[in-house]
Order: C-alpha cells, then sequence, then structure tokens
C-alpha cells in the first residue's frame, strides 16, 4: 500500500462472502481498475485475513445483515489496527430496516446487489480514497511526533479527522433522508397501484385483469357450460315518465347495487346492465360445477329484494326474469371504454326467455331446467316460439323441493 494520495488510487479489497457470491461483473470491474481482490469466507478468517493483510477496504457480501455480519463489523471496529478501515456491505436486502442496522454497526456504505457496476466501483473508491488520507494524515503526525513539531501537525490532524467525521456524517444524513424520501414514494407508489387496480376489477373480473397485467394470451375464451340470467324491471318505462332523471338514476342504482351485493354472494360475474336490464352469468371466467344453481339461487333472491324495493307509483315492483343454460364467448375487444362481454346464442336465448316471460316469473330454458330440476319444482310454459331458433320447450319456478 502506498501513503501517497494524489487523485484516485488503487488498493486491497477483501471481499468477505457471508452467504453471498458478487456479481463476476463487479469483480471483473475491480481487478479492470486496477484493485487488488482477496477472499474470506467465514467471520473468523476474514477477522485474521484482515489482521494479516490490512486491506483498504473490507466488502461483506450478504444476503441479509443479521447478528452475524453486526459482530464480524464491531470485533473490526473495536481492533486498534483494524477500527479505521472501511466497511462496505454489498446486500440483497435493500429494505430500510437492513441499511439502517449496517449503518448502526459502523458501517461506511451500503451497496444494493441491484446498482450499476460502475456505481459500486466509484463508491468503493471514493472510501479507498479516504482511507489512503486518514493513513497519510498519521503518518504524518507519527513523523511530527518523532521531530518535535507534535502539538500543530496533532492540531492539523485533529481538525482534518472533524472535517471527514463531519463530511461522513452529513453523507449518512443525505443518505437516510433519501432512503426515508424513496421509502415514502414507493408507498404513495403502492397506493396509487391499488387504486388503479381496484378501478380496474370494478370494470373486468379479476382472471382478465390479471392477464391483462401478465400480458398472457388472448382476452376472448370459449366456456362450454355457462348459465346467463337477464332480468327486467316491470313496467319502467311508465314509471320513469313520472319522475324526475335524477330520482330515476338514483332509484335504478338502488335497485342494481343489490344486485350486485348478490352476485358476489352467489360469486356470479356481473356482465352489465343495459336501461332498466340487469346482465349476470355464472360459471366464467373461472368454471364452476354449480354455476345453473348459483343463478336460480341469485334470481330468487332478487325477487326477495324487489318485493323490499317501493315504486312511487304505488304499483308492486316485479321483475321478469329469464335464464339459460349453454356455450358462449366471453372477453374484451375494441381499445376504447372496454368492457367483458358475452357473445353466442345462448346469450340471445336467455334475453328472450326474459322478454318473453311472465311479470314476477322466472323463466328457464329445458337446458337449465335439466340441471337444476332436482333441486327446484317447475311448470312446464309449453312451446315458447324465439326468434331465430322456432319453439322451444321452457317452464317457470314453482318451487324449492
Amino acid at each position: 500500500m502506498t501513503d501517497s494520495f494524489s487523485g484516485d488510487i488503487s488498493g486491497t479489497i477483501l471481499i468477505a462472502e457471508c452467504g453471498l457470491t458478487p456479481p463476476s461483473t463487479l469483480l471483473q470491474a475491480l481487478v479492470t481498475e486496477g484493485f487488488s481482490l482477496c477472499h474470506g469466507l467465514e467471520a473468523v478468517p476474514v477477522i485474521a485475513q484482515v489482521q494479516a493483510q490490512m486491506p483498504d477496504v473490507v466488502v461483506i457480501a450478504t444476503p441479509s445483515f443479521t447478528e452475524a455480519e453486526q459482530q464480524l463489523c464491531q470485533t473490526l471496529k473495536q481492533g486498534m489496527d483494524t477500527r479505521f478501515i472501511p466497511i462496505v456491505v454489498l446486500g440483497a436486502d435493500s429494505s430500510p430496516t437492513a441499511r439502517l442496522s449496517a449503518f448502526k454497526s459502523g458501517v461506511a456504505d451500503y451497496l444494493s446487489s441491484t446498482l450499476w457496476v460502475e456505481e459500486m466501483v466509484a463508491r468503493l473508491r471514493v472510501h479507498i480514497n479516504a482511507y489512503a488520507i486518514h493513513r497519510r494524515l498519521q503518518k504524518q503526525a507519527q513523523r511530527a511526533v518523532s521531530s518535535g513539531g507534535a502539538n500543530q501537525l496533532l492540531t492539523d490532524l485533529q481538525r482534518a479527522l472533524r472535517r471527514q467525521a463531519e463530511q461522513l456524517q452529513a453523507q449518512n444524513d443525505q443518505l437516510h433522508r433519501e432512503m426515508q424520501e424513496r421509502e415514502q414514494a414507493q408507498q404513495a407508489l403502492r397506493l396509487e397501484q391499488q387504486k388503479s387496480e381496484q378501478l380496474l376489477l370494478n370494470i373486468l373480473p379479476k382472471a382478465i385483469v390479471d392477464k391483462l397485467k401478465q400480458l398472457q394470451g388472448s382476452l376472448a375464451e370459449r366456456f362450454d357450460n355457462v348459465t346467463i340470467l337477464f332480468a327486467d324491471i316491470v313496467n319502467f318505462t311508465p314509471l320513469a315518465a313520472q319522475i324526475s332523471p335524477l330520482d330515476l338514476v338514483n332509484w335504478l342504482n338502488q335497485i342494481f347495487s343489490e344486485f350486485d351485493r348478490l352476485a358476489d354472494r352467489y360469486h356470479l360475474e356481473k356482465i352489465k346492465t343495459i336501461g332498466d336490464a340487469y346482465m349476470v352469468v355464472g360459471g366464467l371466467p373461472l368454471p364452476s360445477p354449480d354455476h345453473a344453481e348459483s343463478v336460480m339461487e341469485m334470481a330468487l333472491a332478487m325477487q326477495t329484494a324487489a318485493e323490499r324495493i317501493a315504486r312511487s307509483d304505488g304499483q308492486d315492483f316485479q321483475l321478469r326474469i329469464g335464464i339459460n343454460t349453454g356455450a358462449v364467448v366471453a372477453g374484451v375487444i375494441g381499445i376504447k371504454k372496454f368492457s367483458y362481454d358475452l357473445w353466442g346464442d345462448a346469450v340471445n336465448i336467455a334475453s328472450r326467455m326474459e322478454a318473453q316471460g311472465h311479470p314476477g316469473k322466472i323463466q328457464v330454458t329445458e337446458e337449465t331446467y335439466r340441471r337444476v330440476k332436482h333441486l327446484y319444482h317447475f311448470e312446464p310454459v309449453g312451446r315458447v316460439l324465439v326468434k331465430g331458433r322456432g319453439y322451444l320447450n321452457t317452464y317457470h319456478y314453482a318451487g324449492r323441493r
């Protein structure tokens, strides 16, 4: 090691591998810059190597700064010959807790393993240069003592050491502030991400949101077995003409909010509302074996909820509900104001079941009837003409078994 100091100097770096191997790119960069490297694998051999080689900096490479690394730092800081050697942690754990624990143990710097190699090398060089200044001042003080000019040079040494200590303290304070600001910024970012994701979940099913985030596959998918429910409000048009638009919207919001809570209770997927019509489906985007039963239970719960809701015109609040089971294609199309929707013949038939149904009744197709007839009583309606499909057998719900 040299006592002279002129700009950047090379030096010896002792790397203590305490559970973490430094990146090969860092090691190669240090060698290229002219540094000499030596390695240690356990705490006690590391201490012995430091005492024997007196490196210019000790790098502790560790996945997490634990009690063992704290003890190693304290032992080096207590040694008469080693206490001034700068200790730098190269850590995989970049959390504020780990970094602050390292600084409290006397560490001069904490390098996250995700930093650019160039920045790591530059920061190590700063500590090596500072230690070189410290050694030079020590040598000057020793020469001053031997030549009789000890008092003045000792004063100069103390002043230089104070300046160095103040600079290091200022750097540490700045680092702490930056760490706190970064943690606050990360927390704010996490909150904004949560808000954005919650907003997206109000528009799209969670499985589709996950696909959007991971950019996995198509956003359209075929489902062979789902059950679709359409419901609308009987005599809605005359009622809409009697009340103000704002009161009408508030009334619809009360009704559909209750239906949304029912969809969550029965693990169904709300698709959309169109005017006074409400559409929900069971069996997607995550398939379920009991989708038909769940949709029937929601239909019954919707009727019960309708009995509690008053109309301003004094008439009974009634729903017309149609249900069908079959295959659909579900997904998101377009690039603006997108929404999750269903397509297929099964959707059209469910819509016809509602449109051609009777007030206060739940009308189901043959396919749905076969899936749930062991749980509910039904009355045959007969053959109903469905546009585009001809005559279909349909049934009205008549009670539980």
